[in-house]
């Protein structure tokens, strides 16, 4: 018990370093055009097969950057996929009326994918809630770019340890990773090993339809009123 504590708290270390929830946004977005991970990374210590940024062949062509997750498969470092944040995608889920997120994804290596998403709040230790996608999303190996949606709408989440309610509310981190099964076993034992090469691009929150009908009417409110304030020529 004691070493599954410990690795637990070493999993979560990098994790910890934010020590409070941030403010996503139902505009948010990484494009990862800026050349770097967007705080995206794989752990505390080193891996060898860290998050990269390619710098072409995104889902816009020629000069698109993207984000790539690379498994070795087998076992040890490198072997499982997944990759978390702690920086723009902590933050109060539900008070942001974010119910799904939408990403492009590509595998391009020679296994299938099943994505979940994760959402936890480790705040300087192990993480009293966690949440993870009930439904896998499926990435076929060889499969060309496409744009899937995640349901993270707490009635579409299942319950690692603590409440759903409690892992959107006050997440730390958002954690994509692989499992064909509804878990996310702590460590030593894990989300499975798979062999893959996983593009990613254009992270996106997406928001409930109640929201995005007052945020559009809000914006299209404030572009009437600044046209109708423009001085006569």
């Amino acid at each position: 018990m004691k070493l599954q504590i410990c690795c637990f708290t070493a999993f979560f270390l990098g994790s910890v370093l934010s020590t409070k929830a941030g403010a996503v946004t139902i505009t948010q977005v990484d494009t990862f055009e800026d050349g770097t991970t967007q705080g995206w990374g794989v752990g505390a210590g080193p891996s060898p097969t860290p998050p990269v940024n390619v710098a072409d062949g995104g889902p816009g062509g020629t000069g698109d950057n993207y984000l790539l997750l690379t498994a070795t498969g087998g076992n040890g470092p490198g072997s499982k996929l997944g990759a978390f944040n702690t920086a723009q995608w902590a933050g109060d889920y539900i008070a942001a009326g974010i119910t799904q997120i939408g990403m492009q994804v590509k595998n391009f290596g020679p296994q299938d994918v099943y994505l979940r998403l994760l959402f936890a709040d480790p705040t300087g230790g192990p993480p009293s809630n966690i949440a993870f996608s009930t439904n896998a999303i499926l990435a076929q190996a060889g499969a060309d770019w496409n744009f899937v949606v995640f349901d993270v709408s707490s009635a579409a989440l299942t319950a690692g340890l603590g409440s759903v309610e409690q892992a959107l509310s006050n997440a730390t981190e958002l954690r994509i990773f692989h499992n064909p099964v509804a878990a996310f076993p702590p460590p030593p034992v894990g989300p499975p090993a798979v062999n893959a090469q996983l593009g990613i691009d254009d992270i996106r929150a997406v928001p409930e339809p109640s929201t995005f009908v007052f945020l559009t009417a809000g914006i299209v409110g404030l572009a009437l009123r600044r046209h109708f304030r423009k001085p006569a020529h």
